[in-house]
């Protein structure tokens, strides 16, 4: 692909498998009216950037013709990194304009709350558009009529899918085709939190009055036993707990149970709304505090001053029998009471040791 930029850190910036669907329609379509595939593809993405796709596959039959792009993501972690992202185009009903279909490997949706109608294939609404816009400038271009039928798939799509949110988002048999500006940023985890929002959208739909933000598997598991919430009443937050509060601020949910480890919920305690270990620190210090604060002596406070991490510091409160646990998950409940701003949703907080075991609790 052509056209690389980077961030100020030197990250090479990637490109969404809704770019690449894009891409792969476009050089199917161009193929289907003149015979010959371009290659590279050039699209034009919706902030005007024109990135230069080359071709992975292509095959051109008896009216339908399919093109194949493999996704680059830059520097990013992105679980589609490398996958292969084929469009399919055939000839569509006269007047039918773009219908869309999922192939191999991409998702079809079957829980409300989505952007897109139950039974719909999981190619999302700004992907669409890109193709559309697309399909119609190749057919004013080469005199097509712009009816079209494009299928994408996504080799191995289905497989991949599994490491994401889909199946507890109900959108089953494969990856869905994302991107609301056809480039992804490194490291801004930006898909993450577009699951964490769609997460909320799909509960809601579905009607529950209680969620769970969890920071991991660990604490999933203890919350939902705790209090019997389904799966898709979990929200699988990582160290994203603002990118849960900001959204139900907007889209409540009347009650919320954030659950995670002693570390990260100290870190929310402490005001870090982000609680990777890269972007936000424990801060013994003010565990001391707060130990001191939970009926803790000086001599406590500065054994948890001189440590090295969050658990041991945890282990020297509950030696003296000060209940540390509860007071870092009353700090964390105030920072999200905080940050929800006034919404009409209740917060407890559970917050566990690497074990599950439930070591501090808010109401």
């Amino acid at each position: 692909m052509s056209g690389e930029r980077r961030t100020p850190e030197g990250l090479r910036y990637g490109w969404t498998t809704g770019a690449c669907a894009t891409a792969a329609t476009t050089a199917a379509y161009t193929a289907l009216l003149t015979g010959e595939f371009p290659d590279p593809v050039t699209i034009t993405l919706p902030k005007g950037q024109t990135p230069a796709f080359a071709l992975a596959t292509e095959h051109l039959g008896d009216g339908v013709a399919t093109a194949g792009v493999v996704k680059d993501a830059g520097d990013d972690p992105d679980v589609t990194h490398g996958a292969l992202v084929r469009s399919t185009v055939r000839p569509g009903p006269p007047g039918s304009g773009v219908s869309f279909r999922a192939g191999p490997g991409v998702g079809t949706v079957t829980k409300a709350g989505l952007p897109l109608p139950v039974g719909e294939p999981a190619i999302n609404p700004v992907p669409r558009t890109l193709m559309r816009d697309h399909v119609a400038a190749v057919a004013a271009r080469h005199g097509g009529s712009g009816d079209v039928v494009v299928e994408v798939s996504v080799d191995g799509g289905e497989e991949l899918a599994r490491k994401t949110w889909n199946p507890r988002l109900g959108i089953l048999g494969g990856l869905s085709i994302l991107g609301t500006t056809g480039v992804v940023v490194p490291y801004s985890c930006s898909a993450w939190i577009d699951s964490i929002r769609r997460g909320v959208d799909v509960a809601r739909a579905a009607g529950y009055t209680h969620v769970a933000g969890c920071t991991g598997s660990t604490s999933e598991k203890t919350v939902a036993a705790l209090h019997g919430l389904p799966e898709d009443a979990l929200l699988d937050m990582g160290d994203f707990a603002g990118a849960v509060l900001k959204y139900l601020r907007r889209h409540p949910v009347p009650r919320l149970t954030i659950a995670g480890g002693f570390g990260k919920l100290s870190k929310l305690a402490d005001g870090h709304l982000d609680l990777h270990s890269g972007r936000s620190q424990v801060d013994l210090a003010a565990l001391a505090a707060t130990a001191v604060t939970a009926g803790g002596g000086d001599e406590l406070a500065a054994r948890i001053t001189a440590g090295n991490t969050a658990l041991e510091a945890l282990r020297l409160a509950e030696a003296a029998g000060v209940p540390l646990g509860d007071a870092v998950a009353a700090g964390a409940k105030a920072t999200a009471v905080e940050v929800l701003r006034g919404a009409e949703v209740a917060v407890d907080v559970v917050v566990i040791d690497r074990a599950g075991v439930i070591v501090g609790r808010a109401h």
